[in-house]
Formats: structure tokens, sequence, C-alpha cells
């Protein structure tokens, strides 16, 4: 559908991504300038996970600084996005009508997952924004189910926004890494195989990612992959566009994809 609103994926890095990451942030301006101006945008962070399903009705989300031991301005930066409680209600009709029950946050905020690229993609700020969480203990299959009843939000000129990680494993990080060092071969392998298995939309791989080379390694817990997974649902068979800025630390890829 021509008028169908993009999904878009962004491997979020560390909460410094602002100050380490220029190419990522390159990357996120880039994204955000070829996008259509949304109604709303609804986001789907690895940082925020529930017992079931949850949406936030807050009217002002306020900017929640959820990591420690970063630069001291990190902590001073805000995000003041206007809520969107509407988007909330609709996201939870839709999952409520498959028999997903859903609830409600009253004032649960942005957290960095979705602070960070959206304040470079949307600096702004004028779009009115909520979150969704994943869902404790649920696996691929289950997240990659809840995009494709998410992908309706697309013909209703709502930007779905996936926040996580194609690789996320802190022992393969090397702090003091800069921009030139050749990452780390464990995560450059499995940032290739998502990517391949992307660019032909072979769901039944990416449902079974922990089977591929490296692909449990680069995730020792799941909730970073989910994210993507959930987006791959929400494209529904889409091909996405894929953007390459370089690894941050060695070994975090920043991929990002766009599927319109």
């Amino acid at each position: 559908m021509a008028n169908r609103m993009p999904v878009i994926f962004v491997a979020h890095g560390a909460p410094d991504a602002f100050l380490k990451a220029p190419d990522t942030l390159a990357v996120w301006r880039e994204i955000g300038a070829m996008l259509p101006h949304p109604k709303g945008i609804l986001v789907i962070s690895a940082h925020w996970e529930a017992p079931r399903p949850c949406v936030s009705l807050a009217g002002s989300p306020q900017t929640i600084h959820d990591f420690s031991g970063f630069s001291p301005e990190l902590y001073d930066m805000k995000y003041s996005a206007p809520g969107a409680p509407l988007l909330a209600q609709r996201v939870a009709s839709l999952l409520n009508a498959a028999g997903i029950a859903t609830d409600r946050h009253p004032d649960r905020g942005l957290d960095h997952g979705a602070w960070v690229p959206l304040s470079v993609m949307f600096p702004h700020a004028d779009i009115p924004v909520t979150q969704l969480s994943l869902t404790l203990d649920k696996n691929a299959a289950y997240h990659f189910a809840i995009g494709k009843l998410l992908a309706a939000l697309r013909d209703e000129d709502i930007l779905i926004l996936a926040s996580g990680a194609i690789t996320h494993n802190f022992t393969w990080l090397n702090w003091r890494a800069n921009d030139d060092q050749i990452p780390y071969p464990q995560a450059y392998a499995f940032n290739a195989w998502v990517a391949e298995k992307l660019a032909v939309n072979d769901v039944a791989a990416m449902l079974d990612y922990r089977l591929a080379p490296h692909g449990a390694e680069a995730h020792p817990t799941e909730e970073h992959f989910m994210p993507l997974l959930l987006a791959m649902g929400a494209a529904n068979g889409d091909t996405p566009v894929r953007f390459q800025p370089r690894f941050n630390y060695g070994a975090l890829s920043m991929d990002a994809y766009l599927w319109r």
C-alpha cells in the first residue's frame, strides 16, 4: 500500500551512543529524514519487559535514565515528546481482539532504548509516542506474532520503532575500542547471518536464531533480539533496507533496518 507507514529496527547500542557512535547517529538522522511524518510512534524496546503485554498511557512520558556508570551529561538529557494514550489503547484493542490480555500502565516513561534513537530521528520531539513492553518468558515466535498483529497500525499513519540489538554479549565488548577496530569475529559472523536471513525474509531461520552460528552466544539473554523479530512480523513480508554503521565497542552491531 502506497501510504503504508514504515517499520524500523535500530540496534540502540550503549546509552552513550550520543558520544561514542557518530556514524550511527548519522544513520539515525538519515532514516529520520527519509520518513513520512507519522501521526504517532509506537516503540518496542528491549528495556521494558512485563509479565504480559503492557502499554503506557502516559500523557507526558518522563525520560527514564535506566543506566549507570556513563558520562554525567547523559543524565541531563530529556526527550519531552507528548504521550499517545489513544494509540496505547488502540494497541491494546488489537491484541485483545486476538485473545491476548494486555495491561495498561498509567505513567510509564521512555527508557533509553526509546528516547536515545528518537532524540536523533525526531529531535523536535513533536510526535506523540508510547511504548509497548516485551513479554517475559515468551519466545521468538510469540513476539513475531505480536508484530503481525500490530501491522494494521501501519495503515493508520503509525510508525513502529523496534529498538534492541543484533549482538548483545558483554563479554565480547572492548570498552576501549576505537572506531577502526576490527569487529569481534563471532559478532561479525552472526550479524552477517542476520542480514542474509532478513534479506530473503527467512522467518523460520530467524525464529530459530539460537541455532545459527554464534546465535546463542550473541544473546546470553533473549530480550534484545525480540524487538527485531517483532519488527519483522510487523513488516509483513516487506523487504528491508539495511544500514551498516560501524560496530560499537568492537562487538555491538549497530545495524538498522527499514521496511517500507
